[in-house]
């Protein structure tokens, strides 16, 4: 461990030093990548500094153990010294777990209303608000890429962007399916119904990342459906693009500039192109372990809403909250944060299995 320590150390001391070099400033791309990685070195070279430092003041303590007249106070602060050291082990090793190289990212976040007919998409709109509040409760922006609502206000389908610091580290968790059990606003005799929404999380996908060749597309505009007035009856501003290779679908009508909606679109494609290469690769890696929380199968009911009992259950780790009211205003982390321990845990106890063998 204090090999690597080292070894970061140096990384951040070089990066550190190219950040001082005025050259850097003139390519703008290099500038990026050196910034963020000094940004996710950062915890790594502090934790390092720490370390160092209370491995000396335990050896300096240990020293004076032997001598009577500092003997009582050398070991109070041998003990504090060790207490540290553990401590600070517990967090350089998970510091040290192999990142997610996504976590960074913003993510295309597709809510679909599932069994339970509007009810499905009622409870899919309760999940967009949630989402929504969630992601003001954290200074993240978002923004409706696609929008198929019901008469009732329910959603059928919809798929939203969203930026920020660590979106998709947070967000990934939340693929799957979420089963509620309420009484519907459409019960008239009160009993309770259980029905389901899926949510889908993908890291938006750079430019770079993913090249599409113009010749695989085929661009089709419209006009959009619902609420805009005259502007929805004239204008075809409404995209669907088409990714001929493998019979993808996007389509964006939230915008009024045709251009500003095809170029949300293209994002999504994007990161659903890209999702798809990262799953074939993962398939083709057979030594590659498949952690206890994951990003979540699409298909896997992962979380259980219940109204009449108030409480939420996250069936992967086996959580329960009694707090529905806060968790559907957007109060989520303490079941992302449950979430998070659950994978380093599982990452932690891989990653001795792997040392043993």
């Amino acid at each position: 461990m204090e090999e690597k320590l080292r070894a970061l150390a140096l990384r951040y001391e070089d990066l550190e030093a190219q950040l001082a070099d005025p050259a850097v400033y003139t390519d703008a791309e290099k500038l990026k990548r050196v910034n963020q990685e000094l940004k996710e070195l950062a915890p790594v070279a502090q934790a390092a500094q720490a370390w160092q430092r209370v491995t000396q003041a335990r050896a300096e303590a240990e020293a004076l153990l032997h001598d009577p007249d500092f003997r009582e106070l050398a070991q109070e602060e041998w003990e504090q010294a060790k207490a540290e050291q553990e401590r600070l082990r517990e967090q350089i090793r998970l510091l040290l777990l192999p990142k997610d190289p996504n976590d960074g990212r913003g993510v295309i976040m597709e809510i679909r209303g599932g069994v339970g007919g509007e009810e499905g998409a009622l409870f899919a709109a309760s999940l967009l608000r949630m989402y929504t509040m969630y992601a003001q409760s954290r200074g993240w922006k978002m923004e409706t890429v696609s929008m198929n609502a019901t008469e009732l206000g329910g959603v059928k389908e919809c798929s939203v962007l969203v930026e920020g610091e660590g979106v998709y580290s947070r967000l990934k968790f939340e693929s799957g399916v979420h089963r509620v059990q309420r009484v519907p606003e459409t019960e008239s005799g009160g009993r309770i119904h259980t029905s389901a929404a899926t949510v889908a999380v993908l890291p938006e996908a750079e430019e770079v990342e993913c090249e599409i060749d113009p010749k695989d597309l085929q661009i089709d505009t419209y006009r959009a459906s619902g609420a805009g007035g005259q502007h929805v009856n004239k204008t075809e501003s409404a995209i669907r693009i088409t990714h001929l290779p493998t019979g993808l679908v996007v389509e964006c009508q939230d915008e009024r500039s045709q251009y500003k909606n095809k170029d949300k679109a293209m994002r999504v494609l994007r990161s659903r192109l890209y999702e798809m290469e990262q799953a074939r690769q993962a398939a083709a890696t057979a030594a590659q372990r498949k952690s206890q929380v994951g990003s979540g199968d699409r298909s896997e009911r992962i979380r259980t809403y219940n109204f009449p009992q108030g409480r939420v259950t996250d069936h992967r780790i086996g959580l329960t909250l009694y707090k529905i009211d806060a968790i559907m205003d957007g109060d989520l982390d303490e079941l992302i944060d449950a979430l998070v321990t659950a994978d380093q845990a599982e990452k932690l106890r891989s990653g001795a299995e792997d040392a043993s063998e």
